[in-house]
Parts: structure tokens; C-alpha cells; sequence
């Protein structure tokens, strides 16, 4: 076996003109003057910044940085000036198995880069050892084919633009990916499909404003990689979850329309989508790295200062613990490590103007502070805590994907109070329920407690309704086209043997597999959709639509196509379902009109008068209680959403999940259809004296209002 070899430890000479500079911030800052560098490393011995042409394939210069100040190296060269490309190399032990990984033969990304320059491309340079040799250091140079970062100035008309995060009062959230969304439609130029002036087109725009939601939360929009197995194959990361730089937005998602870089065409997109009334969220990745495993590319991180990006096995630091399932673990525990996050947040909230942020695989963040438990997660962490203080991250929206692959990494309810959660149990509790019939073993009970806000999860936290994110589609796992028409998943063009994605669906109500011309199957499928729907957006918590949903969008009955860039993942719109969109536009409508639930939790007592705030009933009109709650006999089910704490007309939400019409016993008073989702459009006309028994269509959810109620433009 080859021995391993030690790296040089002495640089080159600091050329003249290099002063000291300041340790703050961190990354490459241009002041007007010059450019200063500051670049975080415990455990480098020296670190070098190296210049390159505009292309960034000629080095020019390597520039020892001269000053170290509390584990920071740093530098100024007066009268460099924006448009720099650069990296770095850093010098230190190879000892893989202290947790050190130092190679300065390996060009760096700055972690703080603000523009990337290059086209990625997998290499064996890439690695600090021999691919054979595993101990062994690779002395070959990558620097002509690494990334590397370019300086940009600062937008000084920013500067004390005092940013007020868009909060709406009763979200509805859109999730959505950048190229996703406009890549096939016609109404966009072409030119911007796919883009960030795409989502900014008058035609994504309108689109999002006549559905109806407030939030659009964005896919990954950080600059990642596709991982070496997907590019040896032919496929990309499509989704985005593979971050290298936390401060560049992807350039491959900009149109550079109107000659705008892609930090500019962001912010135009931005402000646009505030122009017309809609925050914006990013979904980031603070959990991992794009490095992979021990096996992996030594590209940022790994190569500055390996033993305090990622947490490390404490038995054996020449491994990771990999709580992502991705192959490493940032370790947010280290001060630096939590700074660059909470730097990246600072970054996109006051300069980019972003109103919330959903933090994936988000336990990650609130483990291990304390040596008697450095896995266990805590609500009460440094990130959590270092948030709620912020002046600027205190003020947005943040939401938490509330599990990892961590032990005990199921949070759901655990975070801290104003954050909300992505809420599974909403999402698994309506799809049994209203797909998979009475053999599920879904009550009634569980239909119940998680329409009205999940408190088991959340109420005993001192948590509101409103932190419930309540969904049956996101971007993982069947569409909701997908989710009524195949029982079984369909990933083989994932090229992982179709093993990859979520389980089988196994979805007793929705006929034949695939795509189908049978007119009862398409209606029954139809019919479906509309009940989920229905049930997310008429639900106490916060409801979040995935983009397509209310167009009809499928996959093929891939459930993970998260490397499939292509028409698998775009939406059609030229096939969007138009009745469909009527449908979603109109129960927007109702539920801003109507507002069903209140952000409170429902006691079910009774005021002076005798009306309750909230009444479950079963079909024969009488009160749904004790042993019935659980009766897998019958899953027909009426509430009652009436005083005190309701300034409006009472309202009555009737479900009828099971494959016949069931006749239900009305409550006394005058009654009138808000929606029917029996019907294509949800339109209702019912018009009706209780106590009259009403016909519910299988398959189906009824909203009547009082009488009283508002219904007009609806």
C-alpha cells in the first residue's frame, strides 16, 4: 500500500502590497478601495487566496494571507476591484484520521461566494487522495477546472432600504420549483422559461393571483451540484438539494434577460411577486453539504477545515455522521459553522428581500448542545435561540421540514413557538382516510383531530393551529394527479431499479393503474382530488398547495423525481385540467370569504345561548361521541363550526369518504351550499330548512353556510 504523503505546510512569500485587513466579514468584500479577504479556519496553518483571469482559468497570483485574528485569516489588496475571480488553498495536516483533510494541490471555494464562476464538472482532480490510494494525497492541481468565486460590489442603492417581511394573516403557501413552473408555458417567452423572469412574468403572476394563494415557497435556489453518481449516468439533481454556495443563487435558473446578473433577475423577481401581494419563502439546506461522505470531492468545507464544517464520528473521525442521508452533517454546534448560516439567512432575508425561509431536514439544526447528549434535539438550541434574538430573522417566517435521520429524528410539534411545521401526519392521516377506505383503520377520530389543527401535537406545546402546514402533496412523493391514479410507484427512470422514492401507494379507491379513457374512473379520480383538496384548504392550520396540484399535473407515477429535469417533472400547461383550476379558484375564494376555522384551538363547550364553537355530528343528526369516534364501521361525519369566538354565520362541513351517498339529518335553521366537490366546479346551489335530511354524494365533502352568510362573488 502506498503511504500516505504530508503536504507542504510552508507558502509561498506574501507578494508586497497585501496589508493586514480586518476579520470581519467574512468572505471577499470590496469597500470602494480594495478588496478585503477574511476566510474561517481553526486548524490551517496558512491559507493562500489565488488570482485568476475573468474566465477563471489562468491563475495569476497566490497571495499569503497575512493576518490570523481568532481563527480567521484575512488580507486587504488595495485597489483590486469587482469582477476578482479567485479561490483558496489552504495548508495544513493530512491526517484523516484526527479529522483533518488539509491538501493545498485542491482549489477552494470561498464559502461566502456571492457569484460562482464555472461549469462544474466531475473529476478525479477534485479528490485530495488517489482514488486508488485512499491514504495516499492526490498532488495533482485542479485549479485550471475548479469553481471559484468572483467579487461583486455591493448595491449600494440597498443600503438602509428598511425591509418589512411580507406576513400574510391567513398564508396559503405555493411550493414550487423555479424551472418547474414556466418551463412549458406558452404564455411566457420562451426566453424565460424556466427562469426567475419567468416566475416574474405577467403570466405566472396572474396565474398565482386569480388561484389565490399569498406565499410562493421556492425549491432550492443555492448554488448545488448534481452528485457524481447522477452525472456518470446522464441525470441532474433537478430538485436543488445539494448546496455548495449558500450566498449565490443558481445561475442555471436566470435568463439573464435585460443583461441582469442572476442575483439581480432574484431580486427582480422578488420585488415583483411583492408587487402583486406575495411573500416569498426559500426552501435551504443547512443540513448538509455538497461533499458527500469521506469518499468525496474536496471542493469548500472539507478542504478549509474539515473537523469543524461536519460533525465527525466520535469514535472514528475519519467518517461522518450522516444524519441526511446525503453522506455528511454540517455541524451547526460549531460557532463558525452557525455564524455562516445565520450569515446566508441575514443575506437572503436584507439583501434579497426574502420573507421566510423552510428549513429542510430541520432537526439537524437543534441537535446536540450539551456533552451529556450531543445527538439529542432541543427546541432551545443555539440556531433557535440565535434566531429568535435576531433583529431581521425574528421578523420572517420560518418553517421547519420537522425530521432527520438522526436517532430520535421525528420532531413533528417539538420546534419552538412561531415557527411552523410541514405536518406528515395531516398529509397520511387524509390519504388513508379518503383513498384507502375503512381497511386503513383511519377513523373518524383521526379524520377529526388532524381537520382541526393536530393539538396533539401542537396545543400541549402552547403551539397555535396556524404552525400545522397542512398538505397532501409537496414536491416528495406523488403528485395529486399521481396519488388517485397509481397504486404503485414508477421510478425506474431514476435508474436506482425503481427501489428509490416512498413505498406503494396502495390506493384501493382509484381503479385501474395509469393513464385511462374509462369515463367513471376519470371521474371517480376527479372526484378524489377535489375531497383532498377540499380538506387541505378548508383545514385549521395553514394549507400549502404544490405546484400543478390544481392543474392536473402527473408524473408518470414517479413519486421521486428528483433527478428527473425534464417533461417527467415540468408542467404541462397545455394540458392543464380547466375545471379543475375553476375549482381551486373557487375554494380559495370560500375560504378567504368564510374564513371555517379560527387560528384558536376549539373547546367544544357551549356559550349562554347554547351554540357551540364546534359540533361533530353523525349522519342521523345526532352528537358524534365516546365508542363511535373509533367505529370503523362508518366514516360519514358532519361538524358543526358555530359560536362563541366565530363572528360569522355558522357554517356546517359534511364528509362522506365512503363509495355510496349517505343521506344526512340537517340542524335546525336555514342552510345554503358554499361548495359541493361532487361537482367539477364545487358549485352548490342546495337551498334548505333544517332539520331536513340532505343527500352526500360518495366520495365527497358539502360546506353549507347559515343563512346570513356572504356567498356573493363566489
Amino acid at each position: 500500500m502506498q503511504k500516505p504523503t504530508r503536504p507542504l505546510t510552508q507558502p509561498p512569500a506574501t507578494p508586497s502590497g497585501m496589508e493586514a485587513g480586518s476579520p470581519w466579514p467574512l468572505g471577499a468584500h470590496w469597500d470602494g478601495h480594495g478588496i478585503n479577504f477574511a476566510v474561517f479556519s481553526a486548524h490551517a496553518q496558512a491559507l493562500e487566496v489565488c488570482l485568476f483571469d475573468a474566465a477563471g482559468t489562468q491563475e495569476a497570483a497566490r497571495i499569503h494571507l497575512p493576518s490570523h485574528t481568532n481563527d480567521v485569516w484575512h488580507g486587504y489588496l488595495p485597489n483590486a476591484k469587482p469582477g476578482l475571480v479567485y479561490g483558496l488553498r489552504a495548508h495544513g495536516p493530512w491526517r484523516p484520521d484526527k479529522g483533518h483533510r488539509f491538501n493545498p494541490a485542491k482549489l477552494l471555494l470561498d464559502p461566502y461566494a456571492r457569484d460562482i464562476v464555472g461549469q462544474f464538472e466531475w473529476r478525479d482532480g477534485h479528490f485530495a487522495y488517489d482514488r486508488n490510494f485512499p491514504l495516499a494525497l492526490d498532488a495533482h492541481d485542479n485549479a485550471k477546472y475548479a469553481l471559484k468565486a468572483r467579487v461583486l460590489a455591493d448595491d449600494m442603492s440597498r443600503v438602509g432600504d428598511a425591509f418589512a417581511p411580507l406576513r400574510p394573516a391567513s398564508p396559503v403557501i405555493y411550493e414550487l420549483h423555479i424551472k418547474g413552473f414556466s418551463k412549458r408555458n406558452p404564455k411566457v417567452p420562451q426566453a424565460l422559461r424556466g427562469t426567475y423572469a419567468g416566475l416574474a412574468h405577467e403570466a405566472s403572476i396572474s396565474h398565482l393571483k386569480q388561484l389565490g394563494v399569498t406565499t410562493v415557497s421556492l425549491m432550492p435556489v443555492h448554488f448545488s451540484l448534481d452528485e457524481e453518481r447522477l452525472a456518470t449516468l446522464g441525470l441532474h439533481n433537478y430538485w436543488g438539494y445539494n448546496t455548495l454556495g449558500f450566498f449565490c443563487p443558481d445561475p442555471r435558473l436566470a435568463s439573464g434577460f435585460n443583461d441582469l446578473s442572476p442575483r439581480d433577475e432574484f431580486r427582480h423577481m422578488v420585488s415583483t411577486l411583492h408587487a402583486a401581494g406575495m411573500a416569498v419563502w426559500l426552501d435551504v439546506v443547512f443540513n448538509h453539504s455538497a461533499e458527500s461522505d469521506e469518499r468525496g470531492p474536496h471542493l469548500s468545507f472539507r478542504g478549509l477545515d474539515n473537523a469543524s464544517y461536519y460533525r465527525l464520528q466520535a469514535e472514528a473521525p475519519a467518517h461522518y455522521d450522516n444524519y441526511s442521508g446525503c453522506g455528511n452533517t454540517l455541524d451547526i454546534r460549531h460557532p463558525r459553522v452557525l455564524q455562516l448560516v445565520m450569515d446566508s439567512l441575514r443575506f437572503w432575508a436584507n439583501d434579497m428581500h426574502v420573507d421566510g425561509f423552510r428549513f429542510d431536514l430541520a432537526p439537524v439544526l437543534g441537535r446536540g448542545q450539551g456533552a451529556a447528549d450531543p445527538n439529542g434535539f432541543s427546541p432551545h438550541s443555539a440556531f433557535f435561540t440565535a434566531v429568535a434574538q435576531d433583529p431581521v430573522l425574528s421578523r420572517v417566517t420560518m418553517v421547519a421540514e420537522p425530521w432527520d435521520l438522526g436517532p430520535n429524528g421525528y420532531q413533528l410539534g417539538n420546534f419552538p413557538r412561531g415557527w411552523l411545521e410541514w405536518n406528515d401526519q395531516f398529509r397520511d392521516t387524509q390519504r388513508r382516510f379518503w383513498l384507502h377506505g375503512p381497511s386503513a383503520n383511519t377513523t373518524r377520530g383521526d379524520f377529526a383531530l388532524r381537520l382541526c389543527g393536530s393539538s396533539d401535537r401542537y396545543q400541549k406545546h402552547q403551539r397555535a393551529p396556524a404552525d400545522s402546514v397542512n398538505y397532501v402533496a409537496s414536491h416528495d412523493g406523488f403528485t395529486l394527479l399521481d396519488l388517485v391514479s397509481y397504486n404503485h410507484r414508477h421510478n425506474l427512470a431514476n435508474l436506482e431499479g425503481n427501489r428509490d422514492g416512498h413505498g406503494d401507494n396502495l390506493s384501493t379507491n382509484c381503479g385501474q393503474e395509469g393513464p385511462t379513457d374509462d369515463v367513471a374512473v376519470k371521474a371517480l379520480r376527479g372526484r378524489l382530488q377535489r375531497a383532498l383538496l377540499a380538506t387541505t384548504l378548508l383545514a385549521q392550520g395553514t394549507p400549502m398547495l404544490c405546484a400543478g396540484s390544481e392543474l392536473g399535473h402527473g408524473q408518470q407515477g414517479n413519486n421521486n423525481p428528483y433527478c428527473q429535469d425534464n417533461d417527467t417533472s415540468w408542467i404541462d400547461w397545455a394540458a392543464a385540467d380547466a375545471e379543475l383550476l375553476a375549482f381551486t379558484q373557487r375554494l380559495l375564494k370560500l375560504r378567504r370569504k368564510l374564513l371555517p376555522f379560527g387560528n384558536h384551538w376549539y373547546s367544544g363547550l357551549t356559550d349562554p345561548l347554547g351554540l357551540h364553537d364546534l359540533a361533530w355530528l353523525q349522519s342521523d343528526g345526532t352528537a358524534l361521541q365516546g365508542d363511535a369516534w373509533q367505529n370503523p364501521a362508518s366514516q360519514v361525519m358532519g361538524c358543526l363550526i358555530g359560536k362563541p369566538g366565530r363572528s360569522k354565520a355558522p357554517l356546517l362541513l359534511l364528509v362522506n369518504p365512503e363509495p355510496n351517498d349517505h343521506a344526512f339529518m340537517l340542524p335546525a335553521g336555514v342552510w345554503q351550499g358554499a361548495l359541493d366537490t361532487s361537482n367539477t366546479r364545487g358549485e352548490s346551489r342546495w337551498h334548505g330548512q333544517g332539520e331536513v335530511r340532505v343527500q352526500l354524494p360518495a366520495h365527497s365533502l358539502l360546506l353549507l353556510a347559515a343563512a346570513g352568510a356572504d356567498l356573493g362573488g363566489i
